[in-house]
């Protein structure tokens, strides 16, 4: 058990006695049914980023060092689905998977009797609280050296009122003196043992809270509060799920690069890499950084090999080339694509077509042909969006539409191919200085663009990472100003309202 033993700020010891704890265990409450997002199935087994919710989860407190054991109290019926997660997952720290019970009471009672005797800290966390930190259980671990309750809570930003049995007002408590509570909920397990004991003689007694157990029936007994965070969300209502999602996706974008030349070159020697849309631009750019790194890297695009992305027999080719090559492929990057601009109504068919095949069914082709060889290595599929998914903008309908499909179809396959270990991410760039956009756009301040070189390092940190299921949003820091990317004035296809430009 690896601890830090300094009190926490402001901290008054609970009792003269030396705390000494054999082992800290986290409770994992997954006993919800999922009735208030109208699921057929507990809302801790909905995927979110590309995994149930409890694995998220499950995997803070896994990683977490403060951490010697993780039980788990699942539904009514549904422990079977909770330890296939924990066995697929390779959770080691899990012990125990369990049914909880029909009440807060009975489901506290089951974990104690799980624990065992002895002095143990126990955390009790919220299944559905997935984006919960390690900082957070790191504090409430390192509290329980100097109280034996710990709570976790944040500061209301919304004003509190008091109503009656009609809905009126009666009071408007102080702001700040308020918290809103989150979990997990720390205490020493003699704490909590003796306020349950307690609590069984008070036939009206009903727990929602374990800290109010102890508020309740253990009055002398010091609550410390921590700081919990306004990520540490728990997923209940339909708007919860796409809250979460967005905050895995920004959490994703915030993931840390490696250090230095040898972390990337140990990542990455001997691995190959296919990059469709490999010419210029961001595909390019990827190109060249991977192989500095060690990696062997096989480009190909319409202008410089003839392969069309769209063509099923074209990216078979490549892919073939690439396997015969090196023997393996370990990531296939689909940065090709096609910016029309132009009313909808004015464009012709033909335009409309090539926007379609290049910009949707290219990735869809690339996606099924290189399952085979990803599935070989567990490595992944990487595509590339624009900020324009998340709205449809007048004169990008379908370029915008889509990108947006790109995002779902990233979703669905990282779904899809989880259980064969293949994973699927989708990279989010800002406006970037690439001779696509150049063409479309004409000569823009530098200072408004991104990087194509910033782009490419921040999708190799993606291959090289965990992730999967994820649209990473790639932003420009502040100050830093992109090189110029020359090119030709686009060819317009119909000189009034239209223009486009190509990559690959």
């Amino acid at each position: 058990m690896t601890q830090d033993h300094s009190p926490a700020p402001g901290a008054t010891p609970a009792s003269p006695a030396l705390w000494r704890p054999s082992r800290t265990v986290a409770v994992i409450l997954a006993g919800g049914t999922g009735t208030r997002l109208g699921l057929g199935i507990p809302k801790q087994l909905l995927k979110i980023a590309g995994k149930p919710i409890i694995e998220h989860t499950l995997a803070i407190f896994e990683a977490a060092p403060e951490i010697d054991e993780i039980v788990v109290l699942m539904a009514t019926g549904h422990v079977p689905d909770a330890q296939q997660i924990v066995d697929k997952a390779g959770f080691r720290k899990v012990t125990k998977v369990i049914e909880g019970g029909d009440t807060r009471n009975a489901t506290t009672r089951i974990a104690l009797d799980a624990v065992g005797d002895g002095d143990v800290n126990i955390l009790f966390h919220d299944a559905v609280r997935p984006l919960v930190s390690g900082r957070i259980v790191r504090e409430c671990v390192n509290a329980l050296w100097s109280y034996s309750a710990v709570d976790v809570a944040i500061p209301s930003a919304d004003t509190i009122i008091q109503v009656d049995e009609n809905d009126c007002i009666t009071d408007i408590p102080v702001r700040s003196a308020l918290r809103r509570g989150q979990t997990p909920q720390a205490f020493r397990s003699p704490t909590i043992r003796e306020a349950y004991r307690i609590a069984e003689g008070d036939p009206n007694f009903a727990a929602t809270d374990d800290c109010g157990v102890v508020l309740r029936y253990l009055p002398g007994t010091p609550i410390k509060v921590i700081d919990g965070s306004d990520e540490n969300i728990k997923v209940t209502h339909p708007v919860d799920v796409h809250l979460a999602d967005k905050l895995f996706q920004l959490a994703a974008a915030q993931a840390p690069r490696l250090t230095d030349h040898r972390s990337y070159s140990e990542e990455l020697t001997g691995r190959t890499i296919v990059v469709f849309g490999g010419s210029y631009g961001i595909g390019h750019e990827l190109t060249e950084l991977a192989r500095r790194y060690g990696a062997q890297v096989f480009p190909f695009s319409r202008s410089t090999t003839g392969t069309h992305v769209e063509r099923a027999g074209d990216v078979e080719a490549a892919l073939t080339t690439a396997f015969e090559a090196t023997g393996r492929i370990d990531h296939v990057v689909v940065t090709a694509g096609i910016l029309e601009k132009g009313a909808l109504a004015d464009m012709d068919e033909e335009t409309m077509d090539r926007l379609l095949q290049v910009n949707f069914v290219g990735p869809v082709t690339i996606a099924r042909q290189a399952l085979p060889y990803l599935q070989q290595t567990k490595g992944q599929l990487l595509l590339y969006t624009s900020s324009s998914y998340t709205r449809g903008r007048a004169r990008y309908a379908l370029y915008s539409s889509t990108k947006a499909a790109l995002v779902n179809l990233t979703q669905a396959l990282a779904d899809e191919w989880a259980d064969l270990g293949v994973r699927v991410n989708c990279i989010n760039p800002e406006r970037t200085a690439t001779p696509m956009r150049t063409r479309a756009f004409g000569e823009e301040p530098e200072h408004t663009l991104l990087a194509a070189e910033a782009v490419a390092q921040s999708s190799l940190d993606v291959l090289i990472s965990a992730l999967t299921g994820q649209v990473i949003d790639v932003r420009r820091a502040p100050g830093e100003a992109a090189q110029a990317v020359p090119a030709q004035r686009p060819r317009l296809a119909d000189e009034t309202n239209a223009a486009s430009a190509t990559v690959g």
